[in-house]
């Protein structure tokens, strides 16, 4: 191939196609893992999926980039730590509680954005940041009805239909991850 891009693409697919694992499910799995440093996320795919270096090579160049699309802007957890700075340092504690009970639900994407992440499969089925210097807030895509004191629901046109506030990781609670769950499913 003469195209760079091109034979990126191509070998993406291939080790989807190696791995039995979509991309979006890889990226995920590679931030779950806990591992940062790219030397580190390299050998992790190696062991982990039986990739060769190449391979694991490129699968970290990509799974540290925060979007589907490649654009670079540092590592995913450069950008958390950007959103969980300062004053807003103690709420990373509610981001990993949320993270840690949502892995058993499956495979999802996990987007950085410049204030909060976007957890997504199909389409995005949550959204997940501070919503001021003491409390997160996880917003909720979920067209049914929830009745709930806690989980709100929020003007129509906006990303998410409902929120809920959670001012430490003890709010990520079975109310919470029932209704989480429904969003899961419902984003295929």
């Amino acid at each position: 191939m003469t195209d760079p891009e091109q034979a990126r693409a191509t070998q993406l697919r291939n080790i989807e196609v190696k791995t039995g694992h979509d991309l979006a499910s890889l990226r995920a799995a590679v931030f779950a893992s806990g591992k940062v440093k790219h030397g580190e996320v390299r050998t992790w795919l190696m062991e982990t999926y039986g990739l060769g270096y190449g391979d694991a090579n490129g699968l970290a160049h990509f799974a540290a980039r925060p979007d589907s699309q490649g654009a670079p802007a540092g590592t995913a957890e450069d950008e958390l730590a950007a959103i969980y700075a300062g004053k807003k340092a103690h709420l990373r504690a509610v981001y990993d509680a949320m993270m840690a009970a949502i892995r058993p639900f499956g495979a999802f994407e996990i987007a950085p954005k410049k204030g909060y992440v976007s957890l997504r499969r199909k389409k995005q089925f949550a959204t997940l940041g501070p919503k001021n210097a003491s409390q997160a807030e996880l917003g909720i895509n979920l067209k049914d009805a929830i009745e709930s004191d806690r989980i709100v629901a929020l003007k129509p046109g906006g990303m998410c239909q409902y929120a809920v506030v959670l001012p430490g990781p003890e709010a990520v609670d079975d109310e919470v991850l029932d209704v989480l769950r429904r969003a899961y499913d419902a984003a295929g």
